[in-house]
């Protein structure tokens, strides 16, 4: 039987750079992956919400029975930890803008998590930037110039291990279609930079390496496997070569962490604490699930509630088990020019990261180059020479569904201040977000589309469930909508005499009521954001 020839790819925007990236080569091998994945991931989105209904019935979250001859076994290991992979103590996380790329390359990390997904805005500038800035990373041959003349260059000697993180499976990239559909774009994104960095990176000793995001179970992992084994095979590269991290920032997935290293053990890499995410999970998939799974306000919800403990420590226990790294969640803080602040949050950060060093985890993530010291000393103190914690198997952890599920331990309060918050950061968040900037400066803290999605979820349901503040007002869509017309007037005011600025602010408005006062609860708020940019 002869085989049916793959449809091409038809590009429906010319972009800066563009041609070096999307070669007819390099576009045939995205129309076979495309071609040969695409139906599998669209049931596997349908598989989402036929669980997602269940919830809503009550059927809740369990381990898994059918596969517990996976969790029982205690024969089967992941691969052991690929080169550049071995000590992971302190990781960068970033957009792969050019500036940002060189800083987060001579940060001193030990990996550069390059974001094309929750901190870069799929604009196709920065989609097809963000392939090149990456393809002259990878070679070393990237470098910025600041408009005052500034420049920027990569220093010599070791430089962080690349570890791309693609966008999530829900998403599509309208830009680019095969057949008269949107390709998708974790697709686009992994391929590409297959296509044009695996053989580059394998000559230079690594190899392509992915952090997968937004997962929520074995199956989404197993379809990545399928990926990884297919591109392998069709560029040339021997099998095993590609390593993955999975980001378990889905209550689901935190059910099947055992699971999901299983079907990537041969190219698994770790599991990650997503923690943000994570928190937007808990809300989105309880949403409308009553009282006991609303949570206090964001400032409230640290790493010590009961329900994220559990969850990170069982995070640990699983991998370490199966001789896989067991990655921190993010310190957001960024330096100011305060020092009586700076001070403060440098206590916070090294008292969060030591919690998690001496929880057993192998290394942490930070979102700004100032504070990359501050991680690594503290995992310095307690890995000392060793590369990793692996050893530490955490036997004596023992972590039922109850326990994952306990929302209502959480200790704080809702608060019209809480209220606030939540408005004012998803606001100015959206608003660059439209304009092109997925990781934000937003009160001293860089911010990336989890914040935005943390802040409207609370605010949709703390309105559904009629939550009382504090102070004993009832949160509801008048409030909120009162809230939201002043935070959105104190934004335009700042953004006068920029006429594309303030456009922007009236859409971020138009935006956030329709994420978080609808009647409806858009999945992912950025799907709705995609729509309202085609550039």
């Amino acid at each position: 039987m002869t085989p049916r020839p793959t449809p091409a790819v038809e590009v429906l925007a010319d972009v800066p750079g563009a041609t070096t990236v999307l070669t007819v080569e390099a576009l045939a091998f995205l129309a076979r992956l495309h071609t040969r994945f695409a139906a599998r991931r669209a049931e596997l989105l349908t598989a989402r919400h036929e669980r997602r209904q269940q919830l809503v019935v009550g059927r809740l979250p369990d381990f898994l029975p059918e596969t517990r001859h996976i969790r029982d076994d205690r024969s089967w290991q992941v691969v052991p930890p690929a080169p550049g992979l071995v000590d992971r103590r302190v990781e960068i996380t970033g957009p792969t803008e050019r500036k940002m790329t060189v800083n987060a390359l001579n940060s001193g990390a030990r990996v550069w998590l390059a974001d094309l997904e929750d901190a870069n805005t799929p604009h196709f500038t920065n989609v097809i930037d963000g392939q090149v800035n990456l393809r002259d990373a990878v070679r070393r041959e990237i470098s910025w110039t600041s408009p005052e003349g500034r420049e920027y260059r990569l220093r010599e000697g070791e430089l962080p291990t690349i570890v791309v993180r693609p966008r999530g499976w829900h998403l599509l990239e309208k830009h680019l279609r095969v057949g008269g559909e949107p390709m998708v774009a974790g697709l686009v994104d992994v391929g590409l930079y297959l296509f044009h960095n695996a053989a580059e990176l394998v000559t230079r000793g690594t190899g392509p390496y992915f952090y997968l995001p937004k997962l929520e179970n074995h199956l989404e992992a197993r379809l990545w496997h399928d990926v990884f084994a297919f591109a392998e095979e069709d560029l040339g590269i021997a099998r095993g070569t590609v390593r993955a991290t999975v980001l378990i920032e889905s209550i689901m997935a935190a059910f099947e962490m055992e699971e999901i290293l299983y079907e990537l053990r041969e190219y698994s890499a770790g599991l990650n604490a997503g923690r943000w995410d994570y928190l937007f999970s808990v809300i989105k998939k309880f949403r409308d699930s009553g009282p006991a799974y609303v949570l206090p306000d964001r400032a409230d919800v640290t790493m010590t509630a009961p329900f994220m403990r559990a969850y990170t420590e069982l995070l640990v226990r699983t991998c370490h088990k199966r001789g896989a790294h067991a990655i921190g969640g993010m310190s957001a803080f960024i330096p100011s020019k305060d020092p009586v602040r700076d001070a403060e949050v440098e206590s916070l950060v090294r008292a969060d990261k030591r919690r998690e060093a001496k929880a057993g985890f192998d290394g942490s993530w930070v979102a700004h180059p100032g504070m990359v010291g501050y991680v690594r000393d503290v995992f310095d103190d307690v890995l000392g020479r060793c590369p990793n914690q692996l050893w530490r198997t955490r036997e004596e952890v023992h972590v039922t569904a109850r326990n994952l599920l306990d929302v209502a331990a959480t200790p704080g309060h809702v608060t019209l201040a809480g209220v606030r918050t939540n408005v004012a950061a998803a606001l100015r968040y959206l608003e660059a977000w439209l304009g092109g900037r997925g990781a934000v400066a937003i009160g001293g803290l860089m911010e990336d589309a989890a914040t935005a999605e943390i802040s409207r979820s609370q605010v949709w349901q703390w309105i559904r469930n009629g939550t009382r503040t504090a102070e004993g007002v009832t949160v509801t869509g008048g409030l909120v909508r009162g809230v939201l017309d002043e935070e959105t007037a104190a934004l335009t005011a700042e953004a006068a005499g920029d006429p594309g600025r303030c456009g922007r602010v009236v859409q971020a408005a138009e935006l956030f009521a329709e994420v978080a006062l609808g009647e409806e609860f858009p999945t992912f708020l950025t799907v709705p954001a995609y729509t309202l940019r085609v550039g």
